[in-house]
């Protein structure tokens, strides 16, 4: 039986969300009726048809008005039952028509919540207290809950002050969900409004503990509650990390009434952290907190890491999950390689491992569960000793939808009131659903990729199940991943992909009847990890805090992404071996690190960890020894250990003061005020009591009339400038402050108090002064300036800084200005000052609004250089490393070189790399580049101000980059480079020679690319001594052409030399040569009837070749020796002999013993082979020159770059413009010639035209202007090389450009004859002959006729007249045969002679007819 064909789904009668989730049913069309809906609409329809009846009867207007007015509120009727009719209108979602009111009341009182909701099918209602449900069945004591019709209330009896709260009542029907929040408070009796206050004391605290992993731990603190109300109790909250702890199987809380417990059962290092315990009174709170360590348990096996911690599950569905954890603090004797994921069913014990090779990242997505069962996770770590104990397992989670899941947290269901029909499709026709949409890659890893997908809107009335679909990148074939069982959930983790590979995906739809289409293609994704390792945390700093922790602060990782925290680590000075002092990450940069020895010295570093793994271990910081940090406590008589940072109030008496700590502070003045806060600043202690100042301490007291309040301390985390921002203060109330200093060694007095301050708003507008004044670089002339932008900005920002100077002798009239504009930096140095003089500098603020006040003086300042004084300088070691060095020798215990760059701190470590060894701090350049330049200055902490600094410039850069070069690359140098020439019996000697080489140098002799040695063809000599360096071959043949190349190697020195031997006239020249050499050798070296016999036959001394003329013309050429007159010589090309009555005959010719072929002007048909041959009863010889086509060009090529070939660029003046030209000896059609003006090429145009006329190769310029100026260059190109012309018309001299344009009109003006002379004058003899020729010249010109070169004159004869200056003529009256021959009219002025020529021939008409006559 074929299954009937898939059709498109019916219209569902399930509500969905905008993410196709089913949320609920809406009503559809239904057959059947009920009673009350029927009567309605028969009611209506019978109204309608008796309205429609009509009946034939005489009516007045006014019943017609009336009747009109009936039929339009009927229409109106029916339309609204037409609406009411529509399924969509009668449902509609909850709404508030009234809200429930907040309420205050008192304790004991009962008070009601009441509210209004309408809404169809009917709304249930659900009332919350603080988001948690209310179960009115449960606690009818407490509680009742009424709904009468749509009037809905909650009922609170005997109201307490738990009670207080936000109650938010809930209405839910299948259009949605809305709900409605109202406050309530309880107030009671015995609050400090009527006048009891309640006062806590927290005793008996518990201290820092520290626990191992299984052992069960408590804390309390006994809590007193004053005064003592019976019945009443104070509300006990715990927190560990800010969040409460709920009671569970690992948490138990306790309140006997005065002492509050935790326990924590079988502790992990999930249990580490801060735990507050905080205690609520109706009066306010008070907390406790300290910190709780949990320490690994120990190892059974010795090497392997320990337990991952916090195990979660995230993105549950129906049969996948996403596993997350954390990377334990220790990872073992060596790295961790990756986790195991294991699962568990809930109710069972049987532990499945989850993936089969262990993974990197601490994130994995597991699937293959099992949709409705419970599942609980674990995590082990590998490394090369062996896998770890198991994690704690996570929290259960259920394989489900997770609209399902939304649905159960919703809680209980009100019941259903409505009533919901409808018809059911048949089940047994079969709907294909619809394509999955939104399908994107969620993660991605070199281990697994997971795609998500939102489910189809069409799915028939059963569930959907997935197939995923991959297609590799540059191919078309999509092979689907899941081949053996489709998934249920919209989620698919994919593994064993081939990382750095490209891929597509895609999902199908099915269901039982069949695949649906496929979704759209989530594009190319590549494998490999998105989340980089965490860059290294900053430089750690100790600080001590108490006999047994230090107080560890550092730099956060830069650009790390999902940051899960740092591990801090310590070790014994002198020992390798780091202990974790956090074995659960902690998020900020700083830590309190316990459980240290007293007095033992300690370094620290720090790592940060995200899901891609561990970062590199930052810097150790400085060795600190663990001793209580000390200070004098403002309210005590003897001195005191403390905790100021965050520790109080652990602090008992010391029997001897240290005397290690810094002075006082000085100068505590205001710099703004307002109504709530004041702006303080002051001067560091003169005396850092040897080590640097760590932070100040500020105390303040309120001052009325002449009556003094008691000091309280205003920060507990010490401030690190010497400034601070007092808030919270009271406005018109007078205060009063004082300062303390910190260092290594404790906190310092106080200072002195300042003036009695008023808190009240200022209406300053320029900005206050700067703060924290200070010199370094003091010199004899020269000193730099810093100083701290005001506390007190004004209207507007600070734009600049103005520094003032004066000798400190002067008075205040001596101030003057350091510059004139501006500064816009935080620093200046100041120069010109006099060595031994004393200075005091001030700075002032600028902003919009004008300058403020100046700052305190600083000073005096003495301009001395201090003895031993170095300055820094820069250094290129060997192997090319740029470093700044500066030297201290005044190195006390605790000094540092402090680097920075433009004064400022250096936050870019990747630029720099700090190494100092002694009294030497060396700053290494790791990649200079512009990024680099600047000033660097040095400084050396616990002296007295030794500093220096060296500006960075573009070109320092570049000399500092050439040399690193020379250093990293030294460079072997020549005397000359790679030469050859040519020995006795055709040998080829390679040479060169080297300037200084040591004896470990060696050579490497190479031929195209290929390294030859020692053998029959190559003999190599290198003499160390000298230097010189040889390589001789035998001949030099046709294969030889290439490249000879000389490589040496002098420890880091290298050296090149090259010879390019490749198909140039030269090369073959030499080839040549050898052979004849080579072969004249052989011949000399045959035996004595060889020889007698070569030499007594004809041969060629010089083998044929070829020259160039002056002409340019190609002359085939030899040399013949031992011939005589019998001795035939015979020429060929192409192997066809050259007869006598050939053409190509006349071009041989014989001089003595010199043979010659004069091609002529070469071309392309001359190419071919040619050869002489020599032949007697002796011997016979030949030679062969091969012209081949490229041959024929490269030869054309040594004619067009011959130095006769083309004559300098010369210029010419015309009517239009000038000319400039070049003769040629040589030309050919497959030159092509480029002309270029100011080496750009020229474009032809109508002003500007060039070409080739014979052998004039020309370039016409009409109208030159003054953008005409400018270097000519001819170029000549055969399409590899060529010859170049260059002509300078720059506009000096007789190339002046005005002066050819001047010729240029003065050809215009010239004297010249413009017509009327004919070429040819033939007249009867007798006859009158007059010609007039027409003149043009400015000035006229003058004016002569010539007759056979001789000058005529004016007579009875010849009558010669010039009129009007343009018309000249002669006059014969009768002419003869005399008067035939050559005639010329001359016209000349200062410009130019111009002759216009003609012929006259007279003839006689009878002697013309006896020539006839006897002819004939």
């Amino acid at each position: 039986k074929l299954s009937p064909l898939p059709k498109r789904a019916k219209r569902t009668y399930l509500a969905m969300d905008t993410d196709k989730e089913v949320i609920g049913y809406v009503i559809p069309d239904v057959t059947e009726e009920g009673i009350n809906y029927v009567a309605m609409r028969n009611l209506f329809v019978r109204e309608a048809r008796e309205a429609m009846h009509v009946k034939v009867e005489k009516k007045t207007r006014t019943v017609h008005v009336r009747e009109s007015a009936e039929r339009l509120q009927l229409s109106k009727k029916w339309s609204e039952f037409r609406k009411k009719m529509n399924p969509d209108s009668l449902t509609h979602p909850p709404e508030f028509i009234v809200k429930p009111r907040g309420q205050t009341v008192w304790e004991g009182k009962t008070l009601k919540l009441h509210c209004t909701v309408a809404g169809w099918p009917k709304p249930r209602i659900a009332w919350y207290k603080n988001n948690v449900l209310i179960d009115a069945k449960r606690h009818p004591e407490k509680y009742t809950a009424e709904s009468n019709y749509n009037m809905h209330s909650l009922e609170i009896k005997n109201c307490d002050f738990f009670d207080t709260a936000q109650y938010c009542v809930s209405a839910l029907n299948v259009k949605g969900e809305y709900s409605s929040v109202a406050t309530v408070v309880v107030k009671n009796g015995f609050c400090s409004e009527h006048g009891v206050t309640f006062e806590t004391t927290i005793i008996d605290k518990f201290e820092v503990a520290f626990g191992s992993e299984g052992e069960t731990l408590s804390l309390g603190c006994t809590v007193i509650i004053y005064p003592t109300v019976k019945k009443y109790q104070p509300e006990v909250v715990w927190y560990r990390d800010s969040v409460p702890l709920k009671p569970s199987k690992w948490v138990h809380t306790h309140w006997s009434g005065e002492r509050a417990t935790l326990t924590l059962i079988h502790l992990n290092k999930e249990d580490e952290g801060m735990y507050t315990m905080r205690v609520n009174t109706k009066s306010g709170f008070d907390t406790y907190s300290a910190y709780v360590f949990v320490r690994d348990a120990d190892l059974e096996v010795e090497g392997v890491p320990v337990a991952p911690l916090d195990v979660r599950c995230h993105d549950a569905n129906k049969d996948y999950v996403v596993v997350t954890w954390k990377q334990p603090a220790v990872e073992g004797s060596s790295a961790i390689l990756g986790y195991y994921i294991d699962r568990c069913e809930v109710g069972t014990h049987h532990w499945a491992q989850c993936n089969e090779s262990p993974v990197k990242y601490a994130r994995f997505p597991v699937t293959g569960l099992v949709e409705g069962r419970s599942y609980v996770f674990r995590v082990r770590a590998l490394n090369k000793a062996g896998v770890s104990r198991p994690s704690r397992v996570s929290e259960p989670v259920v394989a489900m939808d997770p609209s399902d899941r939304a649905r159960l947290r919703a809680g209980p269901s009100a019941p259903w009131t409505g009533i919901i029909k409808f018809t059911e499709e048949d089940s047994t026709v079969g709907v294909v659903p619809g394509e999955p949409t939104d399908v994107v890659v969620t993660e991605a890893t070199k281990s697994y990729v997971v795609l998500a997908w939102k489910p189809p809107g069409q799915r028939g009335h059963e569930g959907v199940m997935y197939y995923i679909e991959k297609c590799i990148s540059g191919t078309d074939t999509w092979q689907r991943v899941n081949t053996g069982m489709p998934v249920k959930s919209p989620r698919f983790a994919l593994f064993d992909l081939a990382e750095g590979k490209s891929y597509s995906f895609r999902v199908r739809c099915c269901n039982s009847a069949g695949v649906g289409e496929a979704s759209v293609s989530t594009g190319e994704i590549t494998v490999g990890d998105k989340l980089d390792l965490p860059s290294a945390p900053g430089n750690p700093v100790a600080i001590r805090n108490t006999d047994t922790s230090v107080v560890v602060s550092w730099g956060a990782s830069k650009d790390v992404k999902h940051l899960v925290g740092y591990y801090i680590e310590c070790s014994e000075v002198g020992t390798d071996a780091w202990v974790p002092c956090n074995n659960k990450p902690v998020k900020k940069t700083r830590f309190v690190c316990h459980g240290l020895t007293t007095g033992t010295n300690y370094v620290f570093r720090v790592k940060a960890v995200n899901a891609a793994g561990y970062s590199q271990s930052s810097p150790n910081s400085d060795a600190v020894v663990v001793q209580a940090a000390i200070c004098e406590c403002p309210h005590s008589v003897s001195p005191v250990l403390t905790l100021p940072v965050a520790f109080k109030p652990y602090s008992f008496p010391l029997l001897h003061p240290p005397s290690s700590l810094p002075g006082k502070p000085t100068g505590v003045t205001l710099l703004e005020a307002a109504k709530d806060y004041m702006v303080l600043a002051w001067t560091a202690p003169a005396k850092n009591g040897g080590a640097d100042i760590r932070g100040y301490f500020v105390d303040y007291r309120t001052v009325k009339g002449d009556v003094v309040g008691k000091w309280h301390e205003m920060n507990h985390q010490a401030l690190t400038t010497a400034s601070y921002k007092v808030k919270n203060l009271k406005e018109n109330v007078f205060y009063q402050f004082q300062v303390r200093a910190m260092n290594m060694a404790g906190v310092s007095k106080a200072s002195l108090a300042s003036a009695v301050l008023e808190c009240k708003e200022w209406t300053i507008t320029v900005p206050g002064a700067p703060v924290g004044l200070h010199v370094l670089e003091v010199r004899d002339t020269s000193v730099v300036v810093l100083w701290e932008s005001p506390a007190f900005n004004g209207r507007t920002a600070v734009n600049g800084y103005y520094l003032d100077i004066k000798e400190a002798s002067a008075g205040e009239k001596g101030w003057k200005a350091v510059h004139e504009k501006v500064n816009k930096l935080k620093y200046m140095k100041v120069t010109g000052l006099k060595a031994g003089a004393s200075y005091v500098f001030r700075v002032r603020a600028q902003n919009l609004a004008g300058v403020g006040k100046p700052s305190a003086v600083l000073g005096p300042i003495l301009a001395q250089t201090r003895p031993g004084t170095k300055e820094i300088y820069v250094d290129v070691d060997d192997d090319g490393v740029i470093s700044m060095i500066f030297e201290c020798s005044e190195m006390s215990e605790g000094s540092e070189f402090i680097w920075s760059k433009n004064y400022k701190a250096m936050t870019d470590t990747s630029r720099l790399t700090i190494v100092t060894e002694g009294g030497k701090s060396r700053a290494i350049f790791n990649s200079p580049s512009m990024e680099d330049l600047g000033t660097f200055s040095c400084m050396v902490t616990n002296t007295d101000g030794i500093s220096s600094s060296y500006t960075l410039t573009e070109e320092g850069l570049k000399r500092l980059l050439d040399i690193s070069h020379d250093h990293k690359f030294p460079v072997i140098p020549f005397k000359n480079e790679m030469a050859m020439e040519l020995l006795e019996k055709g040998r080829v000697r390679f040479w060169t020679q080297v300037e200084k080489c040591t004896s470990a140098c060696q050579v490497e002799y190479v031929f195209n690319d290929v390294i030859v040695t020692q053998g029959k063809k190559y003999t190599m000599n290198f003499n160390q001594s000298t230097g010189i360096i040889e390589m001789f071959m035998d001949s030099l043949e046709v294969t030889d052409e290439g490249t000879f190349t000389f490589n040496l190697v002098d420890g880091k020195a290298k050296g090149t030399t090259s010879l390019v031997l490749i198909g140039d006239g030269k090369t073959s020249n030499l080839q040549k040569k050898s052979e004849f050499e080579r072969a004249e050798w052989v011949r000399k070296q045959g035996n004595k009837w060889i020889l007698l016999f070569h030499y007594i036959g004809p041969h060629f001394v010089e083998y044929l070749g070829f020259t160039v003329t002056e002409e340019c013309n190609v002359l085939l050429k030899c040399k013949i020796g031992n011939v005589k007159p019998e001795t035939e010589i015979t020429w060929s090309k192409d192997s066809i002999e050259i007869a006598e009555d050939d053409e190509d005959s006349q071009k041989i010719e014989r001089k003595d013993s010199e043979l010659t072929f004069n091609i002529g002007k070469i071309s392309k048909s001359d190419a071919g082979i040619y050869e002489v041959f020599l032949r007697d009863d002796r011997g016979k010889d030949k030679s062969t020159f091969s012209l081949t086509d490229a041959g024929t060009v490269s030869l054309m090529n040594v004619v067009i770059k011959s130095t006769t070939s083309s004559s300098e660029i010369k210029v010419v003046s015309t009517e239009h413009g000038i000319i400039l030209y070049s003769m040629v000896t040589y030309y050919n059609e497959e030159l092509r010639v480029g002309w270029l003006h100011k080496d750009a090429k020229i474009a032809a145009s109508e002003r500007v035209k060039s070409g080739v006329t014979g052998e004039q190769l020309w370039l016409k310029i009409n109208e030159p202007t003054e953008k005409d100026k400018g270097k000519y260059t001819m170029d000549i190109f055969d399409g590899k090389d060529g010859v170049k012309r260059v002509f300078d018309l720059s506009g000096k001299g007789e190339f002046d450009i005005y002066v050819l344009a001047h010729s240029c009109l003065s050809c215009l003006d010239r004297a010249r004859v413009v017509g009327g002379l004919p070429d040819v004058v033939a007249i009867q003899e007798g006859k009158s002959l007059n010609l007039t020729g027409n003149v043009w010249g400015e000035p006229a010109p003058e004016v002569c006729w010539i007759k056979n070169d001789r000058e005529l004159v004016s007579d009875e004869r010849y009558k010669l007249k010039f009129e009007h200056g343009k018309f000249a003529s002669i006059t014969i009256a009768t002419v003869t045969t005399a008067d035939s021959g050559k005639y010329a009219l001359v016209v000349k002025n200062k410009y130019g002679t111009e002759a216009g020529e003609f012929t006259v021939s007279v003839y006689n008409p009878d002697d013309e007819e006896n020539k006839e006559g006897k002819k004939g």
